[in-house]
């Protein structure tokens, strides 16, 4: 294991991130796959991963390894967004502002609404017929 390690945990719906930030080049390796071929080549889940690394301009200053459970692919970008954020915290306290006023902090709490009895869904009723 490295000297210096930082740790974070982000969350996004049901998709659970656990974030390490190493001292190196800037690589970012998401359950032993680069950030490219985890996300299939979605250019915009990529950028999402990297917003936080680009503001706080610490992107070729840690590597990233992120272990990543739950969720859709699109959560699971979230999730190691906000994980990344909070390890950024514990490197140095300062990055704080920046990461608050993008909202990178802040932990995203829609969930997806349970399903009721006599629904199709959450909200969709069930074909209505008049006669």
């Amino acid at each position: 294991m490295a000297d210096t390690e930082f740790r974070g945990t982000g969350r996004r719906k049901c998709a659970v991130a656990s974030v390490k930030l190493v001292p190196g080049k800037g690589k970012v390796i998401i359950n032993n796959k680069t950030a490219k071929e985890y996300f299939g080549g979605r250019a915009v889940l990529e950028m999402m991963v990297y917003q936080p690394l680009i503001l706080t301009e610490k992107q070729d200053n840690f590597d990233v390894r992120v272990k990543v459970l739950g969720g859709g692919v699109s959560s699971q970008a979230g999730a190691i967004r906000h994980g990344i954020s909070r390890a950024l915290l514990v490197v140095n306290e300062e990055n704080k502002p920046i990461l608050r006023s993008e909202g990178l902090l802040t932990r995203d709490p829609r969930v997806k609404e349970r399903k009721k009895f006599g629904r199709k869904r959450a909200r969709k009723r069930f074909q209505f017929s008049k006669r």
